[in-house]
């Protein structure tokens, strides 16, 4: 298949890496963009590996973590900054700049300890003032206020660093992957930082340079990475069909469609943004758990990611990603029109009108996902119609609870805090959802030492009474020109994140580029 166009970049409306995957598919609606493809020329030549990598970055644009724009920015920051904690392909916190850490009974109070000999790439040695202070810059930025919102206070002594939080949390430093920066030097364009690479400027241009005092000990896969001036995302998009730089991240599931040529590797990494079914559980027909149970059995999951969004995205029953070790597989059930269709008369549902689903009409995957839910829905017995809204109509119908059901997605924590969707005045509760029990398991899964059995118990009463319908993950993608970056394992955060795995090939390495495996 030939296609002129690569969906989208950037979910810009939105309140983001496994290999490109489809099951089984059904006859493919009109309506669904096709997987991701890139032109191909009509007169393939040979792959010539580049003269040297480069990514885009938007110059005058500052790099710092805190504050950096999303996507290409954020892309070079990740190889300059480290936090006390990275989280790996399954949202698990892996010890970074911190190397042990211990906390109350309560989980009220941490104290890390970090990791001896780390130095910036000045040479200065890495402080515990140093974390304490971008701890704090990040407790003030719209990038990381939201998840830190429940620290009370940070201190530092020396090469330790102490969180106290207002409630409990035994999930804390899942949320502690925030970029350290060496205090006094924010104000930088560039930040100074522990990673593996540096920023230098030159008379040639800006560049990324290999930090060879890096704690890790590791060699890097290149000595530099020019950074190539992109205005823009269409400039970006332009540099890389030029192949004037060689990886980009896109969201091939968002809004804004794009075009390329030649011979492109895609990478995707899993996220922990959730696209759900909301429900109106404060008016009728809604109000009754049956029906929403009923509603539930109706999503074919599986269809939706596999084909609906191309594979960019994983079938979750539940509000936790699938691949996350607390997610509780053994709760879910299988699809099957029959169940859903016994689900509705069991419920003893009598359609009196049908029921609206709200979805913003700039994203093409989403309104598709809709219809197909609604005729799903309404072949089932339950009859719905699709209300298509511009985002700002969307969102006022759902703050004015204008609506029975909405397609929505949420970019949840690592730590898997679901308050903002299930607690009483939580800033996405549209649904107006209000239940004692709900509360009191949220709350013994934020303290709790078993996270697995809290999780299940929470999962198991979500399941029952069905305030939101959970329907994917979404998967985010990094974009390479063929053959010349090898070995690449990114997760949602680090484009880099196996940077010790990684191979980059370019031209000096025997110019032409390496041989295709066998069996590719």
């Amino acid at each position: 298949m030939k296609l002129s166009k690569i969906m989208a970049i950037a979910l810009a409306v939105a309140c983001l890496l496994t290999g490109c995957w489809q099951e089984e598919p059904p006859e493919e609606p009109e309506d669904v963009m096709p997987p991701f493809e890139a032109e191909e020329p009509e007169k393939q030549k040979d792959s010539v590996l580049p003269e040297r990598f480069a990514l885009p970055y938007m110059p005058g644009r500052t790099l710092d973590p805190m504050d950096c724009a999303d996507g290409m920015q954020q892309t070079a920051a990740s190889l300059l900054y480290e936090g006390l904690f990275r989280l790996d392909g399954s949202f698990e916190p892996q010890p970074c700049l911190c190397i042990s850490y211990t906390h109350d009974e309560a989980a009220l109070r941490y104290t890390f300890e970090l990791r001896p000999g780390v130095e910036f790439s000045d040479g200065s040695p890495l402080t515990g003032r140093d974390v304490k202070a971008s701890l704090e810059r990040a407790r003030t930025s719209d990038r990381y206020r939201s998840r830190l919102s429940g620290v009370a206070s940070v201190s530092a002594n020396g090469d330790s660093v102490t969180v106290t939080l207002n409630s409990p949390n035994s999930a804390l430093p899942a949320l502690l992957d925030v970029p350290v920066v060496k205090s006094g030097t924010q104000e930088s364009a560039a930040p100074v930082g522990t990673g593996p690479y540096f920023y230098a400027e030159e008379e040639t241009g800006a560049y990324l340079i290999a930090n060879q005092a890096w704690w890790k000990g590791e060699s890097q896969p290149v000595d530099r990475i020019a950074l190539v001036e992109a205005a823009d995302d269409d400039a970006m998009l332009y540099r890389f069909s030029s192949h004037e730089v060689q990886l980009i991240t896109a969201d091939l599931t968002g809004v804004l469609p794009v075009s390329t040529t030649g011979s492109v590797g895609c990478a995707d990494a899993d996220t922990p943004v959730m696209q759900y079914i909301g429900c109106n559980t404060a008016r009728a027909p809604l109000d009754s758990p049956a029906l929403r149970r009923a509603l539930s059995a109706g999503i074919e999951r599986g269809n939706v990611a596999g084909a609906y969004l191309s594979g960019h995205g994983k079938p979750a029953a539940f509000p936790v990603s699938p691949v996350s070790s607390l997610y509780p597989a053994a709760l879910e059930e299988d699809y099957s029109v029959d169940g859903f269709t016994a689900a509705v008369a069991e419920s003893g549902y009598v359609s009196e009108r049908p029921l609206t689903l709200l979805v913003n009409e700039e994203n093409g995957f989403k309104k598709a996902i809709a219809a197909h839910l609604a005729e799903s829905w309404t072949s089932g017995g339950v009859p719905v119609e699709v209300r298509v809204l511009p985002w700002e109509e969307y969102a006022a119908a759902l703050a004015a609870g204008d609506f029975d059901l909405y397609y929505g997605e949420a970019r949840l924590t690592a730590d898997w805090d679901l308050g903002s969707l299930l607690e009483p005045g939580g800033r996405l509760n549209y649904g107006h959802w209000s239940n004692p029990d709900t509360s009191r398991l949220l709350a013994e899964l934020a303290g709790a030492q078993d996270r697995t059995a809290a999780m299940r118990a929470l999962c198991a009463h979500l399941k029952d009474q069905a305030p939101i319908l959970p329907v994917c993950f979404k998967s985010t993608s990094v974009l390479t020109q063929a053959k010349v970056v090898e070995g690449l394992a990114p997760t949602a955060a680090e484009p880099f994140f196996a940077l010790g795995q990684c191979a980059i090939h370019l031209k000096e390495d025997g110019g032409a580029a390496p041989a295709e495996p066998p069996g590719s």
